[in-house]
């Protein structure tokens, strides 16, 4: 990767491809979580137990192959009798559909299940070598695969499940006399077969288990999952004007009517209410955007947004930790931060909440129907009462009572003539120097 990061915290969809795994394998309906890390990755750590609360975090001190690194996990894994899926975090695109498949096939009578897929280039993949009966008979690894072998375009993802109860016995039983001098844990098929219990294979398409080892690979894997969610988007009902210049979340949550325009882009955590609109190059950041709301073109919702039914918030506006009540605007170049707008109130262009003294955050309260004239600074804390009339201009630092005028503008001064005369003479003195 190139990277100081770890691989797996790489982020794709705004999230890191351990997340994802993770909270794929809990939507197929697995209840536990075992998770293999090298040392000094207190990031990745940190990172898996924010994603399933109570996930077991097991070090791995060396790294002598993948049978060796389930083996990390063994105080998790040499009581449990229930059925067992080993992962990888750098496989961010695997479905839950898919897991679930896996552990149906368990159900079904298979004692160690294996997922594959049919590669277009099986270059450098394992094969999986399946008897006449359709029965998976070995995983061969290309290093030791016959040229016959090499053929089978049948390839390993390294995905496999096993009933629990046979698990660590086969691991026990695992070997390393192989060109690399490592633990594979494909090897499990064939120690599984020798004492007559069966494997079997479930398919996958390629692209779904796609191991991302580069930026590039990266980059495939977000556009991947990008066209799912827009296209399950789509199917659920909304309306993307410009689908893939959409970039959206596992959790964006879009209701039905919500049209999105082009070149918008949903960071974690957003839900849109039915019937919202967003409009073209907004960006919207764990905010909540309630029913028949306009947002953008060009807007900026930013963590703890609140929008109301029908508010309209417009063109290089920028909302954060704020709530603006049902009907109210800000239809252009404002700032609203650490606020709260009552129900039709109206943000003049121009005005800013001043929420931020350089040490700490304050709070203002804009009443229902309060109207902000344009270019106004409200020095926080303050407190505008409902029907509230702000004069264009005015920089309050007071709180104004409930449907008063209130106006800081300075006098008007006016010199008539002057402006010419200043330039006559500024003229006058240009000519004398030349």
């Amino acid at each position: 990767m190139k990277s100081t990061r770890p691989k797996v915290l790489h982020e794709i969809a705004g999230q890191p491809m351990l997340t994802h795994v993770m909270a794929t394998a809990q939507q197929s309906g697995l209840t536990e979580m075992a998770v293999v890390v090298a040392p000094d990755m207190e990031n990745v750590s940190d990172v898996a137990r924010a994603a399933h609360q109570g996930a077991g975090v097991f070090i791995q001190e060396q790294q002598f192959g993948t049978a060796h690194a389930v083996l990390a996990a063994r105080e998790a894994l040499e009581d449990f009798s229930g059925d067992v899926v080993i992962l990888y975090g750098d496989t961010p695109l695997i479905r839950s559909q898919t897991i679930a498949s896996i552990l149906a096939t368990l159900k079904e009578g298979a004692d160690l299940a294996v997922l594959g897929f049919e590669a277009e280039d099986p270059t450098g993949y394992g094969r999986l070598i399946i008897d006449g009966d359709g029965a998976l008979v070995a995983v061969r690894e290309e290093r030791e695969a016959s040229e016959e072998e090499r053929k089978i375009r049948l390839c390993n993802s390294g995905v496999f499940a096993f009933r629990g109860e046979n698990l660590m016995r086969l691991l026990d039983k695992i070997g390393n006399d192989n060109a690399k001098g490592e633990y594979y844990l494909t090897d499990a098929v064939e120690l599984a077969r020798d004492e007559g219990l069966q494997a079997s294979v479930v398919v996958c398409p390629e692209e779904e288990v796609m191991g991302v080892n580069s930026k590039v690979q990266l980059a495939e894997a977000e556009a991947e999952l990008q066209a799912r969610l827009r296209s399950e988007a789509m199917e659920n009902g909304v309306t993307l004007l410009a689908p893939d210049t959409v970039f959206l979340c596992p959790d964006t949550k879009l209701g039905s009517d919500v049209v999105v325009e082009q070149n918008v882009v949903f960071g974690p955590g957003v839900t849109v209410e039915d019937g919202a609109r967003v409009r073209a190059f907004s960006h919207l950041e764990e905010a909540h955007v309630g029913k028949g709301a306009v947002v953008g073109p060009f807007t900026r919702l930013r963590p703890g947004t609140q929008l109301g039914t029908n508010v309209r918030v417009g063109n290089f506006v920028e909302v954060k930790n704020a709530t603006m009540e049902a009907g109210s605007k800000a239809n252009h170049l404002a700032y609203v931060g650490d606020a709260h707008v009552g129900s039709d109130a109206n943000i003049g262009a121009g005005t800013i909440t001043c929420n931020y003294d350089g040490f700490s955050k304050h709070r203002t309260e804009i009443g229902a129907g309060a109207f902000i004239g344009s270019n106004t600074a409200l020095v926080a804390p303050i407190k505008i009462g409902s029907g509230v009339y702000v004069g264009s201009g005015s920089v309050l630092s007071k709180d104004v009572p409930v449907d008063a005028l209130v106006v800081t503008r300075g006098p008007l001064v006016q010199r008539d003539g002057w402006a010419a005369k200043v330039r006559a003479r500024r003229q006058r003195a240009k000519g004398n120097k030349t």
